[in-house]
This record gives C-alpha cells, structure tokens and sequence, in this order.
C-alpha cells in the first residue's frame, strides 16, 4: 500500500505544527499518521488514494458516519447561508437545550460550549462554585479532556509539566471499579470533595465497563458528604443507551453531565446540564463565571439538533448497536481459537480487542495498561491498515460504529482481524 503522500505532509508538518499535528493523540501511528483526503458512509480515503472502512469515526463524533443524510446536510448549509455566527442568541440554541433535556433523564437546563474539555473545566468549576469546596475525585486512567483538574495520576502528581503541583493537591485519583478506595477517600476527605467525577464506561482507555454497585456506590458516596456527581458523557452521550445516554442505559440520575462529540453532528461543540438549582450558579443567573464567543454557534446547534433528531426517527441506533454486537460476537470467536489471552470489549456501539495476558477483561485502567500496548500500536494496527481497515490510533482509543457502516465493512473487518492476529 503506498503511503507516499501521508508521509510527505507528515515532513511537511513536522516544520510548522508541534508534533506535525493539533492534537497528540493523531501522531500516534508509527512511523508517521495518516492524512486523510475524504470520508464516505462507513470509509475514508488517505492522501494517496487508499479506501479503508473506518472506525474511528472523528473519535465518537460521527454517530451517522461520513455521508450525512440530506435533511442535516440542509440543515447545515442554510444555517450557514444565513450567516456564520452573531455573538448573540438563535433560536436553535433553545431548541437544542429543549431536545436534550426532553430525553436525557437527569437534565433539566443547558449550557452549550465548544469542546469536551471545556464542559469538564466549566463543569468542575460549576461543581466548586455551588459546593464551595475545593477537591475533586477522579478515576485513575478516566479522561476528562486537557484541564488541569484532570490531568493528574496516582499520588496526586501532575500528568503533565506546566501544571502546578498546588493544582494536583485538590485532585483525588482513586481506580476504576474499586470502592474500598472510594470509601477511603471519602472518608479522609469527604468534607472537602466538592464532586466525584467518572466517566460511566471508561472509553479513553481500553473501554471499561462498571461492575455491579459501582455506579452506585459513588453516588450514595457523594450523598452522603454533600459532594455532586458528575457524569462525564462525552464520549457516551447520545451513543451508549441512545438518546438517553449511559445514564439511562444504568439507570443513573448524576448531578451534573458533561456532553461533546455527537451532541454536535461533527462540529466542535460541548455542553454541561444538571438540576436548574445548579445550574442557575452559573452567570448571569448565578456568580460562577462561564462564557464564550462560539458557544451555541448556529451552524453546530443545526448539525447537532438535527443529527439526533434523524436518530430518533429513523432507527440509528438498532442499525449501529446491532452492528456492535455482529462485530463483539465476530471478535469474540476469532480471539477465543486464535489469541485466547486477549480481550474483546465494548457495548452498544463501542468496540476493542485489547491485548490483555490472561483472558481476563478489564476491571481498570491498569488493566489496560498493563496488556501488550506496543504490540497493538506498532505490530497489529499497522497490519490491519495494509488490509484497508482503520482503527483508532492506539490501543487505549475507543472505536465506533455509525450508521454509514455495513454488514459487509463488520464481515470484511472480522476477517482482518482473524488474518492479521
């Protein structure tokens, strides 16, 4: 497969974007990334002319896949017409706010902003604000975008230079699926803890599912110090439990939700909703400040507003989670006559082998970490993209199915699988 052209704007870029990239996780494929020229239903094409099924699908944004149907193309292109954005209201803003708390069952107010990470950082703040404490819990291996509330491992230690170590003391790492540890935390900080903050799956890493009681746990955990739970939905969203998201797939009411990816249809979006009493803190009807230029921008509330208005209507998510169990069940027995020590993992419309060394699926992030990580990157990923299937950029991404896919792309899929492990 030539890759020729990939790799000549990969030296081109090295020269003017840090990394060659804007975003570090796109630099992750050895020896260089692959630059994509377009995208199709459930594929794309590289610089170079190569067709792939994909699976990456923006990263979880693309819930109906490349080809968007007329109705949100339309949608798209006369908003746009319209003009590109106003710095001041429109009304689909309010009825984008009205469909997501129509259908998300702890949501009852909206606050539309740019980004996954900026929902966590507003999020946290918000949660800060209406406690008006100070230390926040977090999943060791969880995701919550690029803050420096999050960014934070073990011991409460900067995951990063350029965040102060002050910033990290209010940051209160505990594993995944573990609730001695979450007692223990609670109970040595519990009048401190202003919110627990979990991803319902771990999707950044490996894809972890909770176990039973877990959820449950930190919730009477946080009810019974006064702290919020947050639920970090920006990769579930509007993917696992449909329209209800994850809270409604586990029967969940979080204080707070952060929200991105699908919400938007494909453009940069975030967005934080909870109870109106917190919601009321932020300003202008509260004293914690939040605000942006592009929040609620018209042209991504119409892509948004639209995209999860043609999933309500036309069956996406039987299409796309049926997809994900023929791909699951595909894996599953390939992995179990072929590499018996690996995992298959994910639910609805999530996917992964990940590279464990017992059979076991697993319970935390370092689980995940502790499989065959580099195997994955350098030996098996790059196999399966000489076989025209693409898959997310390292073994901790998650994967995704979208509308644009077929029984043909999960048939022609499983069949690489089995051929390159």
């Amino acid at each position: 497969m030539n890759r020729d052209t990939s790799r000549d704007l990969y030296d081109r870029a090295l020269d003017s974007l840090p990394g060659g990239v804007n975003s570090s996780v796109r630099a992750a494929p050895v020896p260089y990334p692959t630059f994509v020229r377009s995208g199709e239903d459930g594929h794309v094409v590289d610089a170079d002319g190569n067709r792939y099924v994909d699976w990456v699908m923006g990263l979880g944004p693309l819930l109906l896949g490349h080809s968007l149907p007329d109705r949100v193309t339309s949608a798209i292109q006369s908003r746009t017409a319209d003009g590109p954005m106003f710095g001041m209201p429109t009304e689909l803003e309010v009825e984008h706010a009205e469909f997501v708390t129509r259908h998300v069952p702890s949501v009852e107010m909206v606050r539309f902003v740019n980004s996954g990470t900026e929902a966590t950082v507003s999020a946290v703040r918000l949660a800060r604000g209406y406690t008006g404490r100070e230390k926040v819990v977090v999943m060791e291996s969880g995701y919550h975008g690029a803050q420096e509330s999050t960014l934070v491992e073990g011991q409460g230690e900067p995951s990063s230079p350029g965040i102060p170590a002050s910033f990290a003391e209010h940051t209160l790492p505990v594993p995944f699926n573990d609730p001695e540890a979450a007692h223990e935390v609670f109970e040595e900080h519990g009048d401190d803890i202003a919110a627990v903050l979990v991803e319902p799956v771990l999707a950044n890493k490996g894809i972890v599912e909770p176990e039973p009681g877990y959820h449950e746990t930190l919730r009477d955990l946080a009810d019974d110090h006064g702290a919020l739970l947050v639920w970090d939905e920006v990769i579930t969203g509007f993917r696992v439990g449909g329209l209800q998201c994850a809270q409604g797939k586990y029967g969940f009411d979080p204080d707070l939700t952060t929200f991105g990816k699908i919400i938007g249809g494909g453009f940069p979006v975030g967005a934080i909703g909870g109870k109106t009493e917190i919601m009321n803190e932020f300003t202008p009807s509260g004293d914690v400040f939040q605000a942006g230029t592009f929040s609620g921008h018209p042209v991504t509330m119409a892509a948004g507003l639209e995209t999860l208005r043609y999933a309500a209507e036309e069956d996406v998510y039987d299409h796309v989670n049926g997809l994900g169990d023929q791909l699951r069940s595909g894996l599953e027995d390939v992995v179990e006559d072929q590499a018996p020590q690996y995992s298959v993992v994910g639910t609805d419309s999530l996917f992964k082998v990940v590279f464990t060394r017992d059979g076991e699926r697993p319970r935390n992030g370092g689980d995940v970490g502790d499989a065959s990580v580099e195997r994955w990157n350098r030996v098996f990923r790059p196999q399966m993209q000489d076989r025209g299937i693409m898959l997310s950029q390292n073994q901790f991404e998650s994967q995704f199915v979208a509308a644009g896919h077929t029984e043909e792309d999960v048939e022609r899929t499983i069949e690489a699988y089995a051929d390159a492990l």
